[in-house]
């Protein structure tokens, strides 16, 4: 069954203090190969933006087995499932050398990029597009409502700019890894990784606004949640693991 295969060779500035790969770096990967993918089956970007269509992620779940490093060369393999009326269900796997090391399923909406309302299925593809697709899962995952906090602590703070945006005009989803990830300390972190992490990307983000992040634990997990002005924009759920 069709799977896109693609190499990624970890940059020194791919690696964090610790030498372990970036979670922001890790979802550019996974992001890098999904447009590939896409690429080769028709419907990338240069294939549905003269039709002012777009795709954007919704949710992204990824657990890792081991920690990936400074000097890994990374092999990422994905293909898209068979969409529902609206959401485009995408999974990967991650190797480092020849060892599994990392699932993801991702949840993509496509958009109307004039009115940026969320496009049917149907407005692009029609009903046989989509017919012999690979139906294998990476990972069961579907557990993708992420519990609000009751409370929780104001850690950090962030305003969106210029740089911060992709071609839709709006943070690209790989940036707020960065940004989650700066909740924690720099001794937080230490001997430690990212063993799994689910984020929902809420609602858009423009360049001048303020993203205020509130952190709680709940059951070995750390909860986070992003508001401009106490509007909720994007929440994740992530776990950390010793090296």
């Amino acid at each position: 069954m069709y799977r896109n295969i693609r190499n990624y060779e970890l940059r020194y500035t791919d690696a964090d203090a610790y030498d372990c790969l970036k979670l922001s770096s890790l979802l550019s990967f996974l992001e890098e190969s999904a447009c590939h993918s896409a690429d080769e089956l028709g419907f990338g970007y240069k294939d549905v933006a003269p039709a002012n269509i777009g795709f954007i992620l919704a949710n992204i779940y990824v657990e890792l087995s081991a920690p990936i490093k400074l000097g890994d060369l990374i092999t990422v393999h994905t293909w898209p499932l068979k969409p529902t009326k609206v959401i485009f269900l995408r999974d990967s796997e991650i190797y480092t050398g020849d060892k599994l090391v990392g699932k993801a399923s991702a949840r993509w909406c496509m958009i109307d990029t004039k009115s940026f309302s969320i496009a049917p299925v149907s407005t692009f593809f029609k009903d046989d597009f989509f017919d012999g697709y690979n139906t294998q899962r990476s990972v069961e995952f579907n557990n993708w409502k992420i519990p609000r906090i009751d409370g929780g602590n104001p850690v950090y703070s962030q305003i969106v700019g210029f740089s911060d945006y992709d071609h839709y005009f709006h943070v690209n989803n790989t940036k707020y890894c960065d940004y989650l990830m700066n909740i924690f300390n720099v001794e937080e972190l230490k001997g430690k990784y990212v063993s799994s992490v689910q984020i929902t990307y809420v609602k858009q983000c423009k360049a001048g606004e303020k993203i205020e992040f509130t952190r709680a634990e709940q059951d070995g997990f750390y909860l986070v949640e992003g508001k401009v002005n106490g509007d909720l924009r994007v929440q994740m759920r992530l776990k950390l693991n010793e090296l």
